[in-house]
């Protein structure tokens, strides 16, 4: 599971920068986390809950954003979301491996005091 890995170098970062501020607590964690990037976010969550026990996150609440496949066709120049892992193109049926979004492991913002 290389979720647990994962969030504890997230939460390695989030501690940098609420260190970096002043900040004593952190109150939420916002994640986007790409449909394609292999992560499984119940157990980003899970990981969250042990690794945040006893630290200045320790009430802090998760939240996930899962951002979905987003494909850009080059023949008619246009972004769409694909509805199989064959990426064709709704307009012109054409095969395309350009890939605007869904592999994303983010973190985004946080709230800290």
């Amino acid at each position: 599971m290389h979720e647990v890995s994962l969030m504890q170098t997230t939460l390695d970062i989030a501690f940098d920068h609420a260190a970096q501020q002043g900040a004593q607590h952190i109150h939420w964690i916002k994640l986007r986390v790409g449909e394609l990037s292999g992560v499984i976010p119940e157990a980003l969550t899970l990981a969250f809950e042990i690794f945040t026990a006893g630290t200045m996150a320790a009430n802090a609440r998760l939240e996930v954003e899962t951002v979905p496949v987003l494909c850009h066709c080059s023949a008619c120049d246009l972004d769409f979301q694909p509805t199989s892992w064959v990426y064709v193109c709704p307009t012109c049926h054409q095969f395309t491996t350009d890939l605007r979004q869904g592999r994303e492991l983010e973190l985004t913002e946080m709230e800290v005091s």
